[in-house]
């Protein structure tokens, strides 16, 4: 298949010799609006770049005012190129093509895809017609497929079941890597990845109540044999994004404890971290 060999080359710049990753998301703002620590993206995009993640995310006019001093630090580039918004959650709009993610030099693209509501259909289209694209050219798809329609409650919209459907979604249209929402519960995380023909890398969004949590949830997915994690809020709004970034790495990378990780972060910031 043309761009097979591509593939496989960013595959393992993103996911390096123990096939897991770290990366660090930037693509919140259409979405969810400019969130408290994201005002100046640029600085929190440099701080958490020294880090050293394996990946960052972001839409196209944030990498091509801020990512060319990660390039420079061997990170590899997510080109989100769809989005909700708070007026149309329920659909992701296009706003990058496959051919953008070239010019940009990324090493995926990221789409994605709202299961469980009437716009699910179309952006099952949409998301299947980008992996076609994709696999022409040698570019890996990111897919992030919630089941956040409107015909799914709140409360149920990360049941293991729902997430194992969305994921299993994306995957059965070709999609590399899923990107889920999830506790990190690790029987059930365990359950979805070996439920999708694919990677599976967990989010953070809101389940942290403290850099503990989050380094649990990251520890998680080691045991539960996903790929790595993709988080965002709990990176950019800890008071030193590096060292949070080199945190996860010990874990994801190293097999740390999350002990030995809150150890570190206590030397860097001279007072303990919980």
């Amino acid at each position: 298949m043309i761009g097979t060999l591509g593939k496989q080359i960013r595959m393992e710049r993103l996911f390096g010799q123990d096939d897991r990753m770290v990366a660090v998301m930037f693509d919140h703002a259409i979405a969810r609006g400019v969130l408290p620590g994201l005002e100046n993206a640029g600085d929190k995009i440099g701080r958490a770049s020294d880090g050293g993640p394996d990946a960052m995310s972001m839409q196209k006019g944030l990498a091509e005012s801020y990512f060319p001093g990660c390039a420079q630090k061997h990170i590899s580039l997510i080109l989100k190129a769809t989005s909700p918004s708070p007026y149309n959650k329920g659909y992701a709009a296009v706003l990058a093509d496959i051919e953008e993610a070239v010019t940009y030099g990324a090493d995926a693209i990221a789409v994605g895809c709202i299961l469980g509501g009437k716009d699910q259909a179309r952006g099952m289209e949409q998301a299947a017609s980008v992996v076609k694209k994709a696999d022409q050219l040698g570019i890996p798809v990111i897919g992030h497929f919630y089941p956040n329609g409107e015909n799914i409650p709140v409360s149920e919209r990360e049941n293991v079941e729902n997430v194992l459907y969305a994921a299993r979604a994306g995957a059965e249209i070709g999609v590399d890597v899923l990107k889920i929402h999830h506790s990190g519960n690790v029987k059930e995380l365990a359950r979805i990845v070996k439920g999708v023909p694919a990677k599976v890398v967990l989010a953070g969004g809101s389940h942290g109540k403290n850099v503990r949590d989050y380094l649990q949830m990251a520890q998680n997915t080691v045991i539960a044999g996903a790929a790595g994690i993709a988080f965002g809020r709990a990176v950019w709004s800890y008071e030193d994004p590096a060292a949070f970034v080199q945190a996860l790495k010990m874990i994801i990378h190293e097999n740390k404890s999350v002990n030995e990780a809150l150890e570190m972060l206590s030397e860097r910031a001279g007072h303990k971290i919980e």
